[in-house]
């Protein structure tokens, strides 16, 4: 079966531990294009942040973020989904971690906003390359629907944190461990599996023309979606055993491995 449309998970995936994509994925990638294989990135970072390695790539298509509860396009920035947390219940998982005293931090309108730049908010402006809005108390308002939320702890916090989010909220949130010590929370209908569905429904493409690549817990939906799930050598055990396929890892030039032997050869 000819591979049709490519979703790949960005961190941990296509970049590498120095948050680079490799010449050789760059020219695996460049390679599947020109074949008229469309390849896309499903991540659970923001569209801006996305979008930087998207122009790298020279990808002209449909970017899938937060986690699939965005779908925008590169060059028009049309938007093909929108599927924002309703803002009661993000004001309810608000309450509840400042009750736990939980690190969060909040999306909307591609914008980074939270409490104060304390080390977790310069982190992760340094990991993502975006700038973080610093807006006191008013974090817990929510005055929009935010596209996001994501937690940041140790990785036994997060652990103990997913599961107290999973129980309270269950079917109302979509609630993943995507970095071991990131917890994320979108739209109950808005994971990468979802998103994909749509995307290749919107191009013609059907299930088992799509290969998607992913390593952590918010790739999960979109490896079982895909006829060709592929996980990185250095996967979850969870994504592992989900996936149909596994490659290496992505500092050992996993998905450059995966485009070659699967869509070029």
């Amino acid at each position: 079966m000819t591979i049709k449309l490519i979703a790949i998970d960005l961190d941990d995936t296509l970049l590498d531990s120095k948050l680079a994509v490799s010449p050789r994925a760059c020219e695996a990638i460049r390679k599947a294009v020109s074949r008229g294989v469309t390849v896309t990135i499903a991540t659970g970072r923001m569209y801006c942040s996305a979008l930087v390695y998207a122009k790298q790539l020279k990808l002209d298509v449909p970017l899938i973020t937060y986690n699939g509860a965005l779908i925008k396009s590169c060059l028009s920035g049309e938007t093909l989904l929108h599927q924002p947390v309703e803002r009661e219940l993000a004001l309810e998982v608000l309450d509840l971690c400042r009750e736990h005293n939980w690190y969060i931090q909040t999306y909307m309108n591609d914008k980074l906003y939270v409490k104060e730049l304390d080390e977790h908010a310069a982190y992760y402006q340094r990991f993502s390359g975006t700038p973080a809005n610093a807006i006191g108390d008013r974090l817990y308002v929510a005055e929009q629907p935010p596209t996001k939320m994501l937690a940041m702890s140790t990785a036994e916090d997060i652990k103990a944190a997913y599961n107290i989010v999973k129980t309270r909220f269950d079917n109302q949130l979509t609630v993943a461990i995507s970095k071991p010590t990131f917890l994320e929370i979108t739209h109950p209908q808005a994971n990468k599996g979802r998103a994909l569905a749509f995307l290749a429904d919107k191009l013609q493409i059907r299930q088992e023309e799509v290969m998607a690549l992913g390593d952590s817990g918010n790739d999960l939906d979109m490896i079982k979606y895909a006829g060709w799930g592929v996980a990185m050598g250095n996967a979850s055990d969870a994504v592992k055993d989900a996936a149909r396929l596994e490659t290496l890892s992505n500092d050992a030039d996993g998905v450059a491995e995966a485009i070659e032997k699967y869509v070029l050869n």
